[in-house]
């Protein structure tokens, strides 16, 4: 058995069994493929794949087990590389991230253009998607970093590193009658209204509509989308009222728009940042969560990679101030 056939083994099941896309993935041959997944089969004496005549049809049970294995061993494989550059002081690399379309254009950019700064022969990857694309990269080992909001379910074998909060506000056209109302904003008042906002999770329960839930409301969500940019973009044309995350808020929309504070309309979230509790940091990638999130200092962000449950992750920041990230000038929290 070699690592050339762990990893052939990982191309064909993250290829969905398509030997063909496994090989331009891994840069190699379709039968050289075939003929080594052939002798990993015949040396352990079990059938990985259940065949349909030329092609894989699906993975038998003692392939799951397995491929499970493959891959801690391959990411083990990874560590002691990282160990080794990081011991001999190697400033070189990859940092692959994946992440939210917000967090990628409205939190990100200061962040990498630094780092980039720190770190120029380190090459960076950028994957932007919901949650659920997110944990797919993950599940993969596509990943070094994954950077969300929620959806804690979806990350089992991540340690989530807390980094800062955020509300959500409410936008309008300039001439929206809410735009220029004095009565309180509510729930029951936003409930009247058509709604713009952020595509739902596929898997667990919305914030956004359990708060509209617990009210006993309906709300008339008539348009979502993953990019805020978007979101205003509707919202300008007048399809409906949008609701975003504060950090959304950019002082050229203030030309045409109008944004409302939802404090206390919506639960406050937290964004976080996460990564394999089995992993080995680059120094490069602890300096990388330190610039992100300024209180994850090198020792702690260490620590938690050291920690063997989430439940522990969370009790080392349980008393740890973590800042609120707001948009333009500071007007719905502190981007500091």
């Amino acid at each position: 058995m070699t690592l050339q056939q762990l990893r052939y083994l990982l191309g064909i099941a993250d290829s969905g069994l398509n030997i063909t896309a496994a090989a331009e993935r891994l840069y190699t041959s379709q039968p050289g493929i075939s003929k080594q997944l052939k002798l990993l089969e015949q040396e352990l004496g079990i059938q990985l794949f259940t065949r349909k005549g030329k092609s894989l049809a699906s993975i038998t049970p003692a392939g799951h087990e397995v491929i499970a294995r493959a891959r801690r061993i391959l990411r083990e494989v990874e560590n002691i590389r990282s160990l080794a550059s990081d011991l001999s002081e190697e400033q070189e690399g990859t940092l692959s991230i994946a992440t939210t379309h917000t967090q990628a254009r409205y939190v990100l950019p200061d962040v990498i253009q630094e780092f980039r700064n720190r770190y120029p022969k380190v090459n960076l990857e950028l994957h932007q998607g919901t949650s659920e694309q997110i944990a797919e990269l993950v599940a993969a080992n596509r990943v070094d970093f994954a950077i969300a909001t929620g959806a804690y379910d979806l990350f089992p074998d991540l340690a989530l590193l807390p980094c800062y909060d955020w509300d959500r506000i409410v936008l309008v056209p300039k001439d929206h009658e809410l735009a220029n109302s004095r009565e309180p904003l509510s729930l029951d008042r936003l409930a009247q209204y058509p709604l713009v906002t952020y595509v739902f999770s596929l898997t667990g329960e919305s914030s956004f509509k359990k708060a509209f839930a617990e009210q006993g409301l309906e709300p008339d969500v008539v348009f979502t989308a993953r990019d805020a940019d978007i979101i205003k973009t509707y919202v300008r044309m007048g399809m409906g009222v949008g609701v975003v995350a504060a950090m959304a808020w950019e002082c050229q929309d203030k030309n045409d728009l109008v944004a409302l504070d939802a404090v206390g309309l919506f639960p406050r979230v937290t964004t976080w940042i996460g990564f394999r509790r089995d992993s080995v940091l680059r120094g490069y990638m602890v300096d990388f969560a330190s610039l992100f999130a300024p209180h994850l200092l090198p020792e702690l962000t260490q620590r938690a990679a050291s920690l063997e449950s989430q439940a522990e992750v969370d009790a080392l920041f349980e008393k740890t101030p973590l800042p609120l990230r707001g948009g333009c000038e500071d007007e719905f929290g502190s981007a500091a």
